[in-house]
């Protein structure tokens, strides 16, 4: 069977649970990845409870030991991988401790080469596979007070325009979707009480997955790279 490993993976109303049961319902063994362990159980729990299969790893992306052994412990029959992993840092240049700045780039940007690259070791020899990073609207505009999101966001854009363009004639397809505002989720519901009276300008989680799911579903011969989705109220 073959499998879908998603790490970024927290809570139910989050982004990455919600991609892992998507992916499950195109028959994959989805193995989800986070830093949780009562989280991922839950979403291994509500996928076999729907009949579908699945597992779970705690990891943390920005650890190289923690991702090859993520790779080392799924096996070779890895047919799409999913970067979701980075929140949103805020903060001005003048007051940014340098550890704040690495860290964000850590989690948003390396964990990403560290994960494309395992992948890629598993992908490359079967000459099939699909690799998706999360991307934000940092990711294609700086903007005041995100220097090190900004930063982080298009670092991972631009190297996984590098790994498509490297490994796209090996068979590897590699795509990015631009979360282009806030997600309609439970950490936005959160973290702003008032989420819920102004959901028509926060963006739809399953209509966000969707662009995963179609990425994934693209023939060699009509690949994209990109897909960025908003809500038509965004002002962009």
């Amino acid at each position: 069977m073959h499998k879908a490993v998603i790490i970024g993976v927290g809570p139910d109303r989050g982004l990455g649970a919600q991609l892992c049961k998507r992916f499950a319902k195109e028959g994959l063994h989805v193995v989800a990845v986070g830093r949780t362990r009562a989280s991922l159980d839950a979403v291994v729990a509500d996928i076999r409870k729907a009949g579908g299969e699945a597992s779970s790893v705690v990891a943390d992306a920005t650890k190289e030991v923690d991702v090859a052994a993520l790779f080392s412990d799924v096996g070779t029959d890895v047919d799409v991988a999913i970067y979701n992993a980075g929140n949103n840092t805020p903060g001005r240049i003048l007051e940014m401790e340098s550890s704040y700045f690495e860290k964000s780039w850590r989690v948003a940007c390396y964990g990403g080469f560290l994960f494309g690259r395992e992948a890629l070791r598993h992908m490359v020899p079967r000459k099939r596979g699909t690799i998706l990073f999360t991307g934000a609207s940092a990711s294609l505009r700086g903007r005041a007070g995100y220097g090190a999101f900004n930063s982080a966001k298009a670092g991972l854009r631009t190297l996984a325009q590098a790994i498509a363009k490297e490994y796209g004639p090996e068979g590897i397809h590699v795509g990015h979707v631009v979360v282009d505002g806030a997600i309609y989720g439970e950490k936005i519901r959160r973290h702003f009480p008032d989420a819920d009276q102004r959901q028509d300008r926060l963006i739809d989680i399953e209509g966000i997955v969707e662009c995963y799911a179609f990425l994934y579903r693209q023939p060699p011969k009509a690949w994209s790279f990109e897909i960025d989705v908003r809500t038509s109220l965004e002002n962009w």
